[in-house]
């Protein structure tokens, strides 16, 4: 068993019957999907799940989850999704999908909403392996990147995975990948990018994690 599939199984554990439980997106939130449907084949447990993407929403359904739109609910009680980067902090970075609005929809709507990741997301600070993804509206990208760029971001409009346009995001977002000077703190950008014309949303998610399970070399630990 990898170290994905190791700490996605720990965070199973923190589902209770009768949850309203946030699916999350990518390689270890398919693990945590996987349990959640074996637990609940095999052992009886009742939740309800809600996506944060068509590929989570799809996963569900293909191993009989019982699934409700974001349109119906106002609160969920836990959210389980993975991070490309964590700070000592607990500052996560997020979205090289194009899942980004629903992800942080869930994340703050979530009672608990717990991290999931191996060893390799941890960072000593946001933007330290990754460009910041940060999602703009298609008629406004360029006064937003202007703006970005006043505050000293760096970057390019995503590709398309063809290179022959721009990618397009789940509900139609252009998505800038921007670097920022590393001295400035994720509180402070996160400020900033909200306070941008033109961001729909954007991947550092600062203070919404509650819990955060990090596997390494077999072990799960919590932060």
């Amino acid at each position: 068993m990898n170290d994905k599939q190791l700490v996605a199984l720990r965070a199973a554990q923190y589902v209770q019957n009768g949850m309203l439980v946030g699916l999350g997106t990518g390689s270890t939130a398919n693990y945590f999907i996987e349990e959640l449907a074996r637990l609940t084949r095999e052992q009886g447990l009742r939740c309800t799940t809600i996506a944060s993407s068509a590929i989570s929403a799809h996963k569900a359904q293909s191993l009989q989850l019982p699934i409700v739109a974001l349109e119906h609910v106002a609160s969920i009680d836990l959210y389980v999704d993975g991070a490309d980067e964590i700070t000592p902090d607990k500052t996560l970075l997020k979205g090289r999908g194009s899942d980004l609005v629903k992800e942080k929809l869930l994340a703050k709507a979530a009672t608990q909403f717990i991290a999931v990741a191996d060893a390799s997301k941890l960072v000593s600070h946001i933007g330290q392996n990754f460009t910041i993804p940060i999602e703009v509206i298609p008629f406004a990208w360029q006064l937003a990147k202007k703006n970005l760029e006043a505050l000293g971001g760096v970057g390019e409009l995503r590709p398309n995975a063809a290179k022959d346009g721009f990618w397009i995001t789940s509900h139609g977002s252009y998505v800038l990948d921007m670097k920022f000077d590393a001295n400035i703190d994720a509180n402070t950008l996160n400020a900033m990018l909200n306070n941008t014309p033109g961001v729909v949303e954007h991947g550092i998610f600062y203070q919404l994690a509650d819990t955060i399970l990090i596997a390494q070399d077999g072990v799960v630990s919590e932060r």
